[in-house]
């Protein structure tokens, strides 16, 4: 088989046998991986002049996959992290390459090779335990809406879930009694479960009696009984926060999305003690480096340390000299 007719077959085994099959990838995995190929034959086309049935699996060596990136981030404005996202699926793709063709191995590995950029980690963002009181209050319980609105934000406040984990929710998912909890499917087709604190609980089972009526199982229903879109839980907090920044003012400073909330449950934990280890496993993150981040952002910790550290007595110290030649080269860089 030549090059021209290796290539079509494995980025349709790669889609179809790895990874639908083999890793039963989720849908949002499948997608982001599909446009970057998109963009990458639409470039190929554009630089070689060939179509994309067209193509040898020698024309993705590694100056033309560094190329692409390349122009992504001058044409289209890209930013690292999306340059870091499009080859993470070009280096899946050519980690199935190396097992199907061997032949390639060279080629593939310096591809495989190419490093990610490295980009400013962005400070977290999350709220104080006056503030998210004061948003939680915002929502009107003397209507259907505004007791749905108010659970919704409690138990995102709470439990520190996605959007798109809260919104997929249905009445099932809702476990009561001794060792209350809730279950989701998140990033990786990962399930988890997740404490319920005795107000949510309590919250819960009132808002059960009433979520069904509208003719859903969906935890969080529409008006017309459907489920809530990304965007309608995003407005209806952005509603909120609003009428809660009458009453608080520093949210006004703030700009408060879900995300905001799932990084204030994380702190609330991380401010009650609970190891980085276990909040990891509280928001289903798959690395604990992840999770330390909200070390760096917690203010309170690095003011105790501080407290710890015995003060300088005016006394100067000696200079550091270094012993070794190496050390002194290094040491002047």
């Amino acid at each position: 088989m030549t090059s021209a007719a290796i290539l079509p077959s494995l980025i349709e085994r790669f889609f179809t046998q790895r990874l639908m099959q083999q890793r039963n990838a989720s849908p949002h995995t499948i997608a982001s991986y599909r446009d970057t190929f998109r963009l990458l034959f639409a470039f190929a086309q554009a630089r070689l002049g060939k179509p994309p049935s067209r193509l040898d699996l020698a024309d993705l060596d590694a100056p033309f996959v560094s190329a692409f990136l390349d122009d992504l981030e001058e044409s289209r404005s890209i930013g690292t992290r999306t340059r870091n996202l499009r080859l993470t699926a070009i280096r899946a793709f050519f980690r199935f390459a190396a097992l199907e063709e061997p032949a390639y191995a060279g080629q593939i590995q310096r591809v495989l090779a190419i490093p990610g950029k490295l980009h400013d980690k962005r400070e977290v963002h999350f709220l104080t335990r006056e503030e998210i009181e004061a948003i939680l209050a915002a929502p009107d319980r003397r209507t259907w809406i505004g007791r749905r609105d108010h659970m919704l934000l409690l138990l995102a406040a709470q439990t520190g879930l996605r959007l798109s984990e809260i919104i997929q929710l249905d009445e099932g998912a809702v476990v009561l009694g001794a060792g209350a909890h809730v279950r989701c499917l998140g990033k990786g087709r990962k399930e988890r479960s997740t404490p319920l604190t005795r107000q949510t609980r309590h919250a819960l089972q009132a808002w059960l009696q009433e979520a069904g009526r509208r003719g859903s199982m969906k935890l969080f229903p529409n008006v017309h009984g459907g489920g809530l879109s990304p965007d309608a839980v995003q407005r209806l907090l952005a509603q909120h926060v609003e009428t809660a920044r009458q009453r608080c003012p520093s949210l006004r400073r703030k700009q408060v999305t879900p995300h905001v909330l799932r990084h204030t449950a994380a702190m609330e934990l991380l401010q009650a003690g609970v190891d980085c280890s276990v909040i990891a496993l509280w928001l289903g993150h798959e690395s604990i480096k992840t999770t330390q981040v909200y070390l760096h952002a917690h203010l309170a910790l690095k003011e105790a340390a501080l407290a710890k550290v015995k003060p300088y007595d005016g006394q100067k110290g000696g200079r550091y000299k270094p012993t070794d030649r190496l050390l002194a080269f290094l040491d002047a860089l």
